[in-house]
């Protein structure tokens, strides 16, 4: 039996002055918008709404209340129907009260949105616990927004909403495809043992059959004449030379963007994996500021590239041991491995 509280007037559906409260059915300002019977997704917003998209265009999310970060952490926890936290200027708020507001989300699981300038991205990232994942905004668009709000929303009670994709989805669905394509590839690289493929058949590894010769000191096999150690580079030499042509590649790669347009080849990606590789080889740590300026895309598609390899298992978080404000990114082994192997292939 139908609850008296709901009525839908299918001839002029209009939205209540007074917005709408959890648990109420919403019947959207039109009809192909969301079908009756949806309830909205709750939406904090902590700082101004000023910088807040058009939500007329995502009729299933409402703004719930607006407040002061120093109010926004006891909100959240008081609170059992917020879906969204939306920190506009999230590197203005103090790091302490930043670290109260991110606990509170992840207590109640919601999901949250930061916006950051590129000056306090570290900091904003390093507040925010490994445990769950938010999204992250630096200088970005309306479009941008949008993506990371409808990404935010959810979906209750089975609703099926009919809601036109524009390119930002699209755009967003083809970089989700091209980072599964490389995670497939750097993979299947990492799980050959005999090295890549057109690898030269003496560089294959040997396996020799000890199963007789139990109890035995035994020296390997060797195929060819031992070159005296002098004549050997050491270790950190090579990586130094490595580290040179990967750089070498990176500025290649830019050159490029002075001849043709910057995003005919944009491949945020690879270019990530080649700095972090010659990062490594360079004993140095990569900030995740600096690897969105190496990514040579805006820095709010840099982070969603850098989230998903981090999901992938190429990339891993490490703590800054000096400064508790600041993560770094790193290189996976199995990137490494895989990237080391693709270099050895290339100078065959």
């Amino acid at each position: 039996m139908m609850d008296q509280k709901v009525q839908i007037d299918f001839d002029g559906m209009t939205v209540p002055e007074g917005g709408f409260y959890s648990g109420e059915v919403w019947a959207g300002p039109r009809r192909g918008d969301q079908i009756p019977g949806a309830v909205a997704s709750p939406l904090l917003v902590v700082g101004s709404r000023s910088d807040l998209p058009d939500m007329a265009l995502l009729p299933d999310i409402r703004v719930a209340a607006t407040l002061a970060a120093s109010d926004a952490g006891g909100h959240i926890r008081q609170s059992d129907t917020l879906d969204i936290i939306w920190l506009a200027a999230a590197d203005t708020i103090e790091t302490d009260l930043l670290a109260d507001i991110c606990a509170a989300v992840d207590e109640r699981g919601c999901n949250l949105i930061c916006e950051t300038s590129m000056a306090g991205l570290d900091r904003v990232v390093a507040a925010i616990p490994a445990t769950f994942s938010a999204q992250l905004l630096v200088d970005a668009d309306p479009a941008d927004k949008l993506v990371a709000l409808a990404a935010a929303r959810r979906t209750r009670h089975a609703l099926l909403h009919d809601i036109a994709r524009d390119d930002a989805m699209e755009r967003i669905d083809r970089l989700q495809e091209e980072v599964s394509r490389i995670s497939r590839l750097l993979g299947d690289i990492a799980g050959q043992r005999g090295g890549l493929p057109g690898a030269p058949a003496d560089y294959a590894p040997r396996v020799d059959d000890l199963a007789g010769h139990a109890g035995q000191v035994r020296a390997p096999a060797r195929d060819f004449a031992a070159m005296p150690r002098s004549f050997f580079p050491e270790e950190r030499t090579l990586d130094r030379q490595r580290a040179k042509a990967v750089r070498r590649m990176l500025r290649q790669r830019r050159m490029r963007e002075q001849y043709f347009p910057a995003d005919l080849f944009a491949d945020p990606a690879w270019d990530m994996l080649l700095d972090l590789y010659a990062a490594r080889l360079e004993r140095q740590p990569v900030s995740v500021s600096s690897l969105c300026i190496a990514a040579a895309v805006p820095a709010t598609t840099a982070l969603r590239w850098i989230k998903t390899m981090t999901d992938a298992g190429l990339f891993l978080r490490e703590a800054d041991p000096h400064d508790g404000r600041r993560i770094f990114i790193a290189l996976a082994e199995g990137a490494y491995d895989a990237l080391a192997r693709y270099f050895e292939a290339l100078e065959e």
